[in-house]
């Protein structure tokens, strides 16, 4: 806000004696006109557990994870990203032309430096990870910065995440940006897509374990993420759906106890698909569970398994796998 500067009360006279003799008598002389607030603004919102108010839209974004950027792209706000970070996988075709005019920080979290390079006034993270106290970049830290930050609520909700959630993070970032009409109109076509393949769905729901990495120890989708819920929408049942976490390390016996029909890997990083498949198919311990001995497995990017613009197309696409035939 600028600051005030106190006039000397000598010099009060002469500096209205011009506005006086310029003045065109509608009693509105020497005052300066405030501009006008964008429409919808000031916008107060509270974001896991950080209250901030906008009295204008965003200018200068960073966004530090795929689907938060695929988000930002969806609601067609490619004029806002100053840059851009950490892909999990590709960007969705339809977005990839608006983000090839997007500068890319770095290949995973920009330093703090790199990321005040880009003279951001709001970073959007994905993950908790994005906003990383030990380097600075801490909520917290950023806003003394004089810079604003959203996390994803996937990372802070209490209870199961699901479609409502999709729809609040969709229509909170829409009103931040001043485009709510853009992020109802998305939502909509989200919510259709779910209700023509739940719509399609017929049959048995197959156990499903989803692995995503691990070796010693599973790594998997617990109950709480939208991993858990995409499962089920999508016609299948999360056999560690009473895990308290969105992610979380189980071990291979208990996998062994809950017997999956299907396992769905977690396409992503540096290690392929086929090397996963090939981990547990060489097990022998695993050779008794079901999906391992029929060879049932299911693939979706990780960047389908989050809170983001991809969740209809994952239900659809894992309906797809589970459920053959499935509109």
């Amino acid at each position: 806000m600028p600051r005030i500067r106190r006039v000397p009360l000598a010099l009060i006279p002469l500096l209205l004696l011009p506005l006086t003799g310029c003045g065109s008598g509608t009693g509105g002389e020497g005052k300066a006109e405030a501009a006008p607030a964008a429409d919808g603004f000031p916008y107060t919102v509270t974001n896991c557990g950080t209250k901030t108010t906008f009295d204008a839209p965003p200018k200068r974004v960073v966004t530090m994870n795929q689907h938060v950027t695929e988000i930002m792209l969806a609601l067609g706000l490619q004029d806002r990203l100053a840059g851009t970070a950490y892909l999990d996988d590709s960007i969705l075709p339809k977005y990839r032309s608006a983000y090839a005019k997007t500068k890319v920080l770095a290949k995973e979290y920009p330093s703090k430096e790199v990321l005040l390079g880009a003279n951001p006034d709001f970073v959007y993270g994905g993950y908790n990870s994005a906003f990383d106290k030990a380097k600075g970049q801490d909520r917290a830290g950023l806003q003394k910065d004089g810079i604003n930050t959203r996390l994803n609520i996937e990372n802070c909700t209490k209870g199961k995440v699901g479609i409502d959630q999709l729809a609040t993070e969709i229509t909170q970032v829409a009103r931040t940006f001043g485009v709510p009409e853009r992020g109802k109109k998305l939502i909509d076509e989200e919510r259709q897509k779910i209700t023509t393949v739940e719509a399609g769905l017929k049959g048995s729901r197959p156990s499903v374990f989803v692995y995503d990495s691990g070796d010693s120890s599973a790594f998997t989708a617990g109950g709480k993420g939208i991993g858990n819920e995409i499962v089920r929408l999508a016609g299948g049942r999360n056999v560690f759906a009473d895990l308290d976490a969105t992610f979380g390390d189980v071990s291979w016996e208990q996998v062994i106890k809950r017997k999956p029909e299907v396992v769905v890997i977690y396409d992503y990083g540096g290690t392929t698909v086929a090397a996963k498949k090939k981990r547990l198919l060489n097990d022998p311990a695993l050779a008794g569970v079901p999906a391992i001995k029929n060879k049932k497995f299911a693939v979706l990017p990780l960047s389908s398994a989050v809170l983001g613009v991809r969740v209809a197309d994952a239900v659809q696409d894992l309906a797809g796998q589970l459920h053959p035939g499935t509109p």
